[in-house]
């Protein structure tokens, strides 16, 4: 087990001092917008609710463990309330955030758009105790703290524009980036960095509604429009992308493959892909779905993991309305 603690501990180390991906990321992330655009808010037209449960890099002991929680629905025709919970643990460190969102939603063309808001906190914990490399706290400073949690305030905001058969999205769920130095004696310059996320996906009739083609793509960057003497220094995370090609048959069940990469692979041959992912669904007529995903690694960390997945469970009240007379696809 030294070899996993040790490369968990490395990992950890690079998530921390460079401007790596911080935040969680999702293969069924159609299903779970609200987690990073407070602009989904109400599009789904009733009171909505969502659970996504994801295990990545199963087998590697500290690996990422995530849960959100989120629930949203129209409280007027142009006004939309939220909220949403995200519980993140990842090797000695975790961190839980909570908040509240609102959307003004608004007629545009053939669908809607709305502008969404969101403001809460995250709570980001620390047990260096958990560490087994020999001695952290006695051997590096920045681990002198033992427990440590601290909260910090954020707030983000995102537009959406969603129709029967398409939508599209931008958003910054976290605008502020706060620091988390520890306080010791070394320079050092951990902080929660601003992500970006756009989104597009349709949903395309083949054999009338029997037979429903839904591609979807997710693009995702951190502190991408840095300028100055941070863009000078810093030691960005690749933009990452998302290919999705689903498939809902008779209204009921869906059926999808996934593709995520790094845009750097293919302008830098030292690189690799990320993952290849299936996942399934199955939207009932009582307004309930549940689904599953697996993750397939394309990196060398498939040495040491059996791969990743997800759970999720959701509900749509009030399912059977004439706002909700037909399947929702987005």
């Amino acid at each position: 087990m030294k070899r996993t603690n040790f490369l968990v501990l490395i990992m950890l180390l690079i998530s921390v001092s460079t401007f790596a991906q911080q935040q969680s990321m999702f293969t069924k992330y159609m299903f779970n917008t609200l987690a990073f655009n407070p602009a989904y808010a109400g599009s789904r037209e009733a009171l909505s609710g969502n659970l996504l449960y994801r295990n990545q890099w199963m087998g590697l002991e500290g690996a990422p463990v995530t849960q959100t929680l989120g629930i949203h629905s129209p409280i007027k025709p142009r006004v939309a309330l939220g909220l949403i919970i995200v519980n993140d643990k990842i090797g000695p460190t975790s961190s839980t955030s909570v908040n509240a969102i609102y959307a003004y939603r608004m007629e545009f063309g053939k669908g809607k758009l709305a502008i969404g808001f969101q403001a809460g906190a995250l709570n980001w914990r620390a047990d260096w105790d958990k560490l087994r490399y020999r001695d952290p706290q006695t051997i590096d400073d920045a681990f002198s703290g033992g427990n440590e949690s601290k909260w910090f305030p954020n707030f983000g905001a995102g537009i959406y524009y969603n129709s029967e058969h398409f939508y599209t999205g931008f958003a910054t769920p976290g605008l502020l980036e706060n620091s988390l130095n520890t306080g010791s004696s070394y320079d050092l310059s951990a902080k929660l960095y601003r992500h970006y996320y756009y989104s597009i996906g349709g949903a395309i009739p083949i054999s009338g509604d029997m037979i429903v083609f839904k591609p979807s793509a997710l693009l995702k960057g951190v502190n991408v429009f840095s300028s100055g003497k941070e863009t000078a220094n810093k030691v960005s995370a690749p933009i990452e992308f998302d290919i999705d090609f689903g498939f809902l048959f008779y209204d009921t069940f869906w059926l999808g493959t996934s593709f995520r990469s790094s845009v750097e692979k293919f302008t830098n041959k030292s690189s690799s892909y990320d993952s290849a992912d299936i996942w399934t669904s199955f939207q009932l007529r009582n307004g309930l779905r549940i689904g599953a995903a697996y993750d397939y690694s394309l990196t060398k960390i498939q040495t040491v993991s059996k791969g990743s997945v997800e759970l999720m469970v959701g509900y749509d009240f009030n399912y059977h309305d004439a706002a909700l007379a037909h399947v929702r696809y987005f």
